[in-house]
């Protein structure tokens, strides 16, 4: 490598900063709405009493994590900052709402999984990837983006939308045989 080429702009710096911009702030602001109400959200009890119809219970604590894990996730990656705990904590999140929207199908038009999955695989593709040079982490010298904090915010993120998407399910299926119509009358 040449001198020149040291000082060059990477187009994969350049694409992994447009992905970090546009994903983290979406991610932001869909958490800024469960936990400030902002943009049109229900804030912290509408979010609540939704997640709680949803199944997921309790309602104000699932909202505030699911909030967080947006908000928060979506502003490090927008930074580029602690990429892989960033990336699964919001990839996890979406993993979530993948839950809630996929008895209605893929697609988002008719109330599917796709924008959650979009969103939350790339999120995770992100924490993977890295920052790239224009991020926090380069600045920090990858203090909190070691090669090692992927694979450990990943699975501990999937061990915990694993428990808590589980426990959802069982409520929601709990509730729906509970509604069901009587065989014989």
């Amino acid at each position: 490598m040449n001198r020149r080429d040291r000082h060059c702009v990477d187009r994969r710096d350049v694409g992994l900063l447009l992905l970090r911009l546009g994903t983290g702030g979406v991610l932001a602001a869909h958490g800024a709405q469960k936990l400030l109400g902002w943009f049109g959200g229900g804030g912290i009890e509408g979010t609540g009493q939704a997640m709680e119809a949803m199944g997921y219970a309790p309602g104000r604590a699932s909202a505030t994590a699911a909030g967080l894990a947006e908000a928060g996730g979506g502003t490090l990656l927008a930074l580029g900052l602690a990429t892989p705990a960033a990336g699964a904590a919001a990839a996890g999140a979406m993993a979530g709402a993948a839950a809630v929207h996929a008895p209605n199908g893929f697609f988002a038009q008719a109330g599917g999984y796709e924008y959650a999955v979009s969103l939350g695989l790339t999120a995770a593709g992100l924490a993977v990837s890295g920052p790239g040079r224009f991020s926090l982490d380069h600045l920090l010298g990858h203090a909190v983006n070691r090669n090692w904090m992927v694979p450990a915010a990943l699975a501990v993120t999937a061990a915990a939308t694993t428990v808590v998407v589980g426990a959802r399910n069982r409520r929601v299926q709990r509730a729906a045989e509970g509604q069901q119509e009587p065989l014989f009358d």
